[in-house]
């Protein structure tokens, strides 16, 4: 693709159909996807290789992103269930167990991976140029009404029709209190235990960071304290995966078995930190300072314990370290972008819509990290693992819109709606991860004879799909998605209780486990639909729904407890019958039903199907799915070309009269 130069009030801009700002994962993954369409694209990366925010952090260098080696099968989408590291690509080396065995990999061989990603790939990486300007140049002609104009560090100049941010959240989170230049932040704080022998420690926050500086220096500590204020959240009692997790959180055992570490819930505004003659550190509270000089010294100021003798952090700190976590970082674009952060617990992250695109401006779209308030403490959206996904759909929604190339899609005969969503629930990984994010989405032909198969669409913009995509949903749809069970996930849960599975497919509604759900809309939602759809459903209210019960090895191909209760849900749904059958079954519907099962319809009659055998004719006889009309009286010297003949003999010689049939069904019809 040629290099485009445009001059703009006499200042020289070179022009990309897309401008990527970020070569971490999500920015490299969407380049992939760029690449393979054979757009014109840049990805702008400020550091000397990609991944930069993986050389620094996590600190302590251990993932928390497993990378698990063996799962018992050899199907690579469902591997991909249980690997949170790979990105998305066509080439096999580039799955992340071939850089390492480890459960919890380290960090340094995710800089190495994605180092090989770009130049194995060959995608085209700018280093060392960091965007420091982003603003809006209004043309009627540009794709979305206007072009974005970017500002190098050296004054370059770049112009985009579209721009996807992929700079993820890395500027750090800072609370300002009295007293708070004597705190260390995560980003600085020395990573070596003995730097902290026989001190005592007061840690700021209550996530991964903090628990993860806890755990390095557990063992060497007098004693630690941590202070937020929210509880903490386990990731085993949410399933949310940004939660604490199980390898970070010895000071919870330490706490709880009273090992003098412990944990302690307060708004981190409202106190202050003195600091004595000794360089020994005090936590006091905001309001014990009005109107009082900090810098006077720790005997002028009234101290909680002044008061309440046992106030629990009475004890002198010698070191305070802040480990509150990230925001997106918002000082490089221009008013005219509109970008603006969320509000509540989603202001880190920039406004966006349910299709990733910018809430104040067209064309601008937010990956990776940064667009994690779509499904914050919902899905996997702001990890690997998720939004290698949503990645991949906002290529295909920026495809449909851009280029005309509509959404990928598959037609099938209605007689493989059982076995496609059984197949997909079984192994797609897309689905298992971004649970109740993203959907497969199966859009019915007229008279229901066949449907489209659309993979992995975002939920949220249900409404718009027919514009999303190019394709048609004007005679009903079915939408598959993932669910944890409506009240099983919480800060406050006990997800262990006796009896908390459910087994029998009559109580799948109950399933508390992630399990596949189907929801059937006889026309497409509309968007007011969407809005006033339940607190807490991914989906509007359908026409009819099936919980497909959870499964302890999340294997859901038992014939009676899971395809069974489905192939009758999409069955009482379409007024259709979807089972399979034989050749003699379908001969013999012909001469006693008015109308034939699809399968039929669409296999016997056109001279295909599954053609019997004496095996498989005893097998359906024994089990009641076929009478025996086996003739046994005949006389011995029958001609071995009779029209009388067995139906043993017609299984074996396989002459069953096909195309006379065909006549006579069409006879019927007239």
């Amino acid at each position: 693709l040629g290099l485009a130069l445009c001059v703009v009030s006499g200042t020289a801009f070179l022009y990309h159909d897309y401008c990527v700002i970020g070569a971490g994962p999500a920015g490299l993954q969407v380049a992939y996807f760029l690449q393979q369409a054979r757009r014109d694209y840049i990805v702008f990366e400020r550091s000397h290789a990609p991944g930069s925010f993986f050389a620094l952090y996590p600190r302590h260098r251990k993932l928390i992103s497993i990378n698990k080696q063996y799962t018992g099968k050899s199907n690579s989408e469902f591997n991909l269930r249980h690997d949170w590291n790979s990105l998305l690509s066509h080439d096999r080396r580039l799955l992340f167990r071939h850089y390492s065995r480890d459960f919890f990999p380290h960090a340094d061989t995710m800089v190495r991976y994605l180092e090989d990603f770009a130049s194995l790939l060959e995608l085209r990486v700018q280093y060392n140029t960091a965007i420091v300007h982003v603003t809006l140049e209004r043309n009627g002609q540009a794709w979305n009404g206007h072009y974005f104009l970017l500002t190098d560090q050296d004054r370059k100049n770049y112009k985009c029709s579209s721009l996807l941010v992929a700079t993820g959240t890395w500027v750090p989170n800072v609370v300002n209190f009295p007293g708070s230049e004597y705190v260390e932040g995560y980003e600085t704080v020395s990573i070596n235990p003995e730097d902290f022998a026989g001190q005592t420690v007061l840690i700021l926050g209550r996530g991964n960071s903090a628990f993860e500086t806890a755990e390095n220096i557990l063992g060497v500590t007098n004693f630690i304290h941590m202070v937020s204020r929210s509880r903490v959240r386990l990731s085993w009692a949410t399933h949310y995966v940004g939660d604490l997790r199980a390898i970070n959180n010895g000071l919870l055992d330490t706490y709880q078995l009273k090992s003098l570490d412990g944990l302690l819930e307060g708004d981190l505004e409202d106190l202050a930190i003195v600091k004595d003659k000794k360089g020994k550190l005090h936590v006091t509270l905001r309001f014990y300072l009005e109107n009082r000089n900090i810098s006077a010294g720790i005997d002028s100021i009234t101290l909680p314990q002044d008061e309440l003798d046992n106030f629990a952090t009475r004890a002198p700190y010698d070191r305070v370290i802040r480990c509150l976590g990230w925001k997106f970082d918002f000082s490089i674009y221009n008013r005219s972008l509109r970008m603006m952060p969320g509000k509540g617990n989603i202001k880190k992250y920039p406004q966006i819509k349910p299709n990733y695109e910018s809430r104040g401006t067209r064309g601008l779209f937010v990956l990776g990290t940064a667009s994690h308030s779509v499904d914050f403490r919902k899905s996997a959206g702001g990890f690997i693992h998720g939004f290698r996904y949503t990645t991949r759909a906002v290529h295909r929604l920026l495809e449909n819109r851009h280029h005309g190339v509509p959404w990928p899609s598959t037609v099938y005969p209605i007689t493989q709606l059982t076995n496609s969503i059984i197949k997909r629930v079984n192994e797609a990984s897309g689905l298992y991860q971004m649970f109740s994010v993203l959907a497969d989405i199966i859009l019915l032909r007229e008279n229901a004879t066949a449907f489209e198969y659309l993979e992995e669409y975002p939920t949220g913009v249900l409404a718009e799909l027919e514009m999303q995509t190019g394709r048609k949903a004007s005679s009903g749809l079915f939408v598959i998605i993932m669910e944890y069970g409506r009240n099983f996930s919480g800060a406050d849960k006990d997800v262990f209780y006796y009896n908390r599975a459910v087994g029998e497919a009559q109580h799948a509604w109950q399933s508390n486990f992630l399990h596949p759900v189907i929801y059937y809309y006889k026309r497409l939602p509309t968007e007011r639909e969407m809005k006033l759809r339940p607190p807490e459903w991914p989906l509007p209210r359908p026409d009819a729904i099936h919980h497909i019960v959870e499964d302890f090895l999340t294997d859901w191909t038992a014939p009676n407890a899971h395809i069974l209760p489905l192939r009758r849900f999409l069955e009482n749904c379409l007024s259709t019958d979807l089972r399979s059958f034989f050749a003699e079954s379908c001969f013999l519907f012909a001469f006693t039903r008015q109308k034939l099962p699809p399968f039929c319809q669409q296999g016997y009659v056109r001279m295909q199907g599954l053609m019997g055998s004496e095996g498989l004719r005893r097998h359906a006889v024994q089990a009641g799915l076929l009478q025996d009309y086996t003739l046994t009286d005949f006389p011995d010297d029958r001609p071995p070309d009779s029209h009388d003949r067995s139906g043993d003999q017609l299984l074996r010689d396989q002459v069953i009269p096909v195309r006379p049939l065909q006549h006579l069904v069409n006879a019927k019809d007239e």
